[in-house]
């Protein structure tokens, strides 16, 4: 069972609401959980419950709380979508920084970072500019490309689907090419492939993934621990 906490922003002392859920057993490391521009959907609390049952403890932050408090798109309507969209783009780097050092800070080391969607690119965002990440994860962030001239400090894989409409492999490419150290993974799938609320979600392609996160966790200190 997860609960609703208080984070205080980095940046500015705003405090914004998180999702919290602590694995049942031994803690392999603290995670961050990058929500999409749909906000902390029943979706984004249901990845939170599967890492804390691999052991993560997990805090998935409310980024949009300063434009509406606990605001989700649940329905995915287009409205809500629209609404989102425009959060995202209302949401500068550098805020949304402060808010997920804001997250690292509160959970014990080591501590890992996993986000969809637009919080793929604010997952490149973290393995870049934050302090205190072992190792981070994103999954089809189209605007990492808005973050190209900056090097993750910390290991960190990138996932993108070879049909996604909304981020042509030309730009997939373009960060490839910037950044030749950094594992990208293309899979036979659409834009939101992790999710089985969207209609490109591909479990093969999700299962995959989701593995190679794992994977990547554990070879950066993602071990089970008592503490």
């Amino acid at each position: 069972m997860g609960e609703l906490i208080t984070l205080k922003s980095a940046l500015d002392g705003f405090e914004l609401s998180a999702w919290h859920v602590k694995p049942d057993d031994a803690r392999r490391g603290g995670l961050v959980l990058i929500q999409e521009i749909f906000g902390v959907t029943e979706h984004i609390r249901e990845l939170c419950d599967g890492f804390a049952e691999d052991g993560y403890e997990v805090i998935a932050p409310s980024f949009y709380d300063r434009l509406e408090k606990g605001f989700t798109a649940e329905g995915y309507t287009q409205e809500a979508v629209a609404r989102g969209v425009q959060f995202s783009q209302s949401s500068p780097w550098d805020q949304v920084a402060g808010d997920l050092q804001a997250a690292i800070d509160a959970l014990s080391p080591p501590v890992f970072a996993v986000g969809y969607c637009w919080g793929g690119a604010a997952t490149w965002l973290a393995a870049c500019r934050c302090q205190g990440l072992s190792a981070a994860s994103a999954y089809y962030g189209r605007r990492i490309t808005e973050l190209k001239d900056e090097t993750p400090k910390v290991p960190i894989i990138l996932h993108f689907g070879k049909t996604d409409a909304s981020i042509p492999l030309e730009r997939v490419e373009e960060i490839r090419a910037g950044h030749p150290e950094v594992p990208l993974h293309l899979y036979e799938a659409g834009h939101g492939f992790a999710s089985d609320r969207r209609a490109d979600y591909h479990p093969d392609s999700a299962r995959l993934a989701r593995l190679r996160t794992l994977q990547v966790f554990a070879r950066n200190g993602g071990g089970r621990s008592e503490a």
